[in-house]
């Protein structure tokens, strides 16, 4: 059964260089991120998430709003388990797809197939899975004989091709994402749409972080509204879209 449960989920950041924060900077924080504080030692933290508590059961879309510095990208990390709560709890059941970085893992000295397989290993894909999807892997990728070159000789358009392809051969649980993935030219666009439509029908649980109204009435059943680090609404996007972008 894929499900995540947080309850009182706080996340709490140190900040061991932050001596030299001028007014102004402290200002500027307290206006577009998390609430800035002291721990009992003196040590400056930054508040991301505070509070939170919520569920979501498998078969649900949720899209999280916000402006930047809301806490969307805390959350989709706490989900990942990449951060844990400072106070509350996070049960995350189910095997978690990230498609927040793309990029990591990818070595510009190894060429396109070596860093199929590093990057395939980085999220958890057999070996022999990889080798036995690795020519319909260069194929979509349509690297052609640059598949065999080191990844610096890469356009952009190239590098994005490749970090796509291997990163969306995941079969989640729960799939997080920080945006929709664009890349490519308009045709390549075309394919890589399809691709990450069919990984989304697969997974139980979506969770985006988005600033676009049209991808989330589109893609969600639920919004998620966040603003420094508490969650303000939680509901439709029928609900909640005309509040937030009004």
């Amino acid at each position: 059964m894929t499900k995540i449960v947080l309850d009182k989920v706080t996340v709490d950041i140190p900040i061991f260089n932050s001596q030299g924060r001028s007014l102004k900077k402290t200002v500027m924080g307290l206006a577009t991120g998390g609430k800035i504080g002291l721990t009992e030692k003196g040590v400056s933290v930054v508040r991301c998430l505070e509070n939170l508590s919520l569920s979501i059961n498998e078969k649900e879309r949720v899209g999280l709003l916000g402006h930047n510095g809301a806490g969307k990208s805390s959350l989709l990390r706490v989900l990942g388990k990449v951060y844990s709560p400072t106070e509350g709890y996070a049960k995350i059941e189910g095997n978690i797809g990230s498609l927040i970085d793309i990029s990591l893992g990818i070595d510009g000295e190894a060429t396109g197939i070596e860093n199929i397989f590093l990057r395939a290993a980085l999220l958890g894909i057999r070996r022999e899975v990889v080798e036995k999807e690795l020519d319909e892997l260069i194929e979509f990728s349509e690297l052609g004989e640059f598949i065999n070159l080191p990844v610096r000789t890469y356009s952009t358009g190239m590098h994005m091709r490749l970090a796509f392809a291997v990163s969306t051969m995941i079969e989640p649980d729960i799939l997080l994402m920080d945006e929709w993935l664009s890349v490519g030219d308009q045709n390549f666009q075309k394919k890589a749409e399809s691709r990450l439509n069919s990984l989304i029908a697969k997974s139980n649980i979506l969770v985006i972080a988005s600033h676009s109204r049209h991808l989330i009435e589109k893609c969600c059943t639920r919004v998620l509204w966040l603003e420094h680090g508490q969650l303000i609404m939680d509901g439709t996007p029928e609900e909640i879209c005309p509040k937030y972008f009004k």
